[in-house]
């Protein structure tokens, strides 16, 4: 998500914010338009889910989905009311939470309102953070289709793993999968991937993708046939990333993965946790 797009979601939602009864919270009338939602009917079959979720979690639903009316314009003075609610930062959580995350703005409010600091540098790495665990969640699904599709055309999970030793080694400019390992100092047990930033990693999974798709188009059977597809489908991949001035060999590598993921986790329990004491 680029950074225009976030300062721009950054400042809907803070200006969006005001105080009900002492508390701040947000209205749902208008957090509909801002994630994007253009009919209220089916805005509020997410707000239902995330009602549910909150008192699946073991809090009061009415302490953070306060039902309220509100008067709105007609255009000729005329006013009228409608039914709205007033959210607290967790009720929008939790909305956000349910919400369509194909959408860059439930995207950016799962994390806005996972944060209970409002700096716009915090919610920025916590996307980059989340992006890349998605995109690593992406790839070992991209990889475990192919597996599936291969073995059916007489490939083993070994010669898969040669297969997939090969595409690295094009992606890579000739530095194998153990070459790369030791260049970005990844433990022997641990998969290169988890490593790799999350360019690299989108890389790996457009070629494996592209892949599976040519192995099912051309109905290619044998490791030899597939494992070919494979390393031309990287190097294309590689041949795009040079013309833009990017070589995937050298890049630094990212943070661990899986500490990654385990700071995700325990920032989305310190919500719950707070939650709880309110």
């Amino acid at each position: 998500m680029k950074s225009e797009i976030i300062q721009a979601l950054f400042l809907k939602f803070e200006n969006a914010r005001y105080t009900h009864e002492g508390f701040e919270c947000w209205s749902a009338r208008e957090l509909q338009g801002i994630l994007g939602y253009l009919r209220w009917e089916n805005f509020i079959k997410v707000i239902d889910k995330a009602r549910s979720s909150c008192e699946n979690s073991g809090n009061q639903a009415s302490d953070h989905f306060l039902d309220i009316t509100k008067m709105v314009p007609l255009g000729s003075k005329a006013e009228r009311s409608i039914n709205d609610i007033a959210l607290t930062r967790y009720a929008c959580y939790l909305i956000a939470q349910n919400g369509d995350p194909g959408k860059n703005e439930v995207a950016f409010a799962q994390t806005y309102f996972a944060v209970q600091t409002r700096k716009q540098e915090i919610i920025e790495k916590r996307l980059l953070d989340i992006a890349r665990v998605n995109a690593r969640e992406k790839l070992s699904k991209s990889e475990n289709k192919l597996s599936g599709l291969i073995y059916e055309r007489g490939v083993d999970e070994k010669g898969f793993a040669f297969i997939r030793s090969r595409g690295d080694q094009a992606l890579f400019g000739g530095f194998t999968t153990q070459d790369m390992k030791q260049k970005l100092s990844v433990p022997e047990n641990r998969p290169l991937a988890d490593f790799l930033p999350t360019l690299t990693i989108k890389a790996k999974d457009f070629a494996t993708e592209l892949t599976s798709h040519n192995v099912v188009e051309k109905n290619l059977q044998g490791e030899t046939t597939i494992g070919n597809e494979h390393v031309e489908n990287n190097k294309a991949v590689r041949e795009i990333l040079i013309e833009r001035g990017v070589k995937p060999e050298s890049l630094p590598p990212a943070e661990d993965l899986s500490k990654v993921r385990r700071k995700l986790e325990s920032e989305d329990k310190k919500v719950l946790k707070e939650a709880k004491k309110k």
